[in-house]
């Protein structure tokens, strides 16, 4: 049996770390990560492409033969609406499937990831719950030009695409901040380090909505899943863990956790505040021998303080998913203490 050949886009971050470590498990694929920078672990694994290099793509490819599978979770970040961020993020996309479709010969499935800002979560309260089939919020969002590329330039081909939107992903991806699991974490520990309970830092309104995480194992098992169904091809589904939460309920567990004591809502910038904590931070590392991650990297406090602002009911619906095969789920709660106590395990937190 010829197995599929997938690459793995964006294989750094918190998505594609646990898309190319999974796919690697299984007997059925090759997978090799793209990434600027190749981790020293594992570099086998890893090429290092500049996605807005058309020539350098197609020369590198052109040494890969019969990549059947592109999995696409790399993003850019740039100031949110701006036409930077639209334009090097679409253009990142197309550069990498139209490389592989001249140099591969062999592409059968384009997996891109989303997420649930394409439904208007970042602008303010939305119709909830999600569905796949929502209208379009008013644009810009690089969402909707990532997509239009697929569906414009793919017509007429033998290759498909599958869309998956996942929300607030937990997971543990070593220099790359945007995890959910990573802002808890420090601020968790800094402010235990420094003799103080663990504080809400959100608002009120958030403390008390509804929420929902995507683990990023059950995401990268969902993203094999849906890359080899044919009835999966040209779909779109919300991938969440299944259940949802108030941080009201959780939040006193997440104190218990780093055995402290939890106290009440303190609305806070982290993205002002957190910054100042990296003296403590640098610190903590040679107390606890913690691995050396820069302070400017181990967690994005703009993404905290946008979770933790949330004072509305975030709800992505997932019984599309469920009637087309996938039915995994993955309890929140357990699933965010298993994260916390990989991170300890790799001595990021202590």
């Amino acid at each position: 049996m010829a197995k599929n050949k997938a690459l793995v886009v964006g294989a750094t971050g918190i998505i594609g770390s646990y898309i190319l470590e999974h796919l690697s498990s299984l007997e059925q694929w090759d997978a090799i990560g793209v990434a600027r920078t190749v981790p020293q672990k594992q570099a086998d694994r890893y090429i290092s492409l500049n996605l807005l290099n058309r020539e350098e793509l197609r020369e590198a490819l052109g040494k890969i033969k019969g990549i059947t599978h592109i999995f696409y979770a790399a993003y850019q970040d740039f100031p949110a609406h701006s036409k930077e961020q639209i334009d090097v993020n679409t253009s990142m996309l197309a550069n990498i499937v139209q490389s592989v479709e001249e140099t591969s010969g062999a592409l059968e499935r384009v997996i891109l990831m989303q997420g649930a800002k394409v439904y208007g979560v970042h602008l303010g309260k939305f119709k909830t719950p999600a569905k796949e089939n929502d209208p379009r919020h008013l644009p810009p969002n690089f969402y909707y030009n990532q997509e239009d590329f697929l569906r414009i330039y793919q017509a007429g081909k033998s290759w498909s695409w599958t869309i998956l939107r996942p929300d607030v992903v937990a997971g543990v991806s070593i220099g790359n901040p945007m995890s959910i699991a990573m802002v808890i974490a420090v601020y968790a520990s800094i402010s235990k380090e420094l003799g103080l309970p663990l504080r809400f830092p959100g608002k009120e309104g958030a403390y008390r909505a509804l929420a929902q995480f995507t683990d990023a194992s059950l995401l990268a098992r969902a993203s094999a899943w849906a890359a080899v169904q044919e009835h999966t091809a040209f779909e779109i589904f919300n991938i969440t863990n299944g259940d949802l939460f108030r941080w009201e309920s959780l939040w006193p567990k997440v104190a218990k956790y780093f055995d402290m004591d939890a106290a009440p809502i303190q609305t806070i910038s982290l993205s002002e505040l957190m910054p100042l904590q990296k003296e403590t931070w640098m610190s903590m590392i040679k107390k606890y021998d913690l691995l050396p991650t820069p302070y400017e990297k181990v967690a994005a406090w703009p993404f905290g303080d946008f979770i933790f602002g949330c004072e509305y009911d975030v709800i992505s619906d997932t019984t599309k998913a469920k009637q087309f095969g996938f039915h995994e789920v993955v309890d929140s709660e357990v699933g965010l203490i298993a994260v916390l106590d990989e991170l300890r395990k790799q001595k990021l937190i202590p």
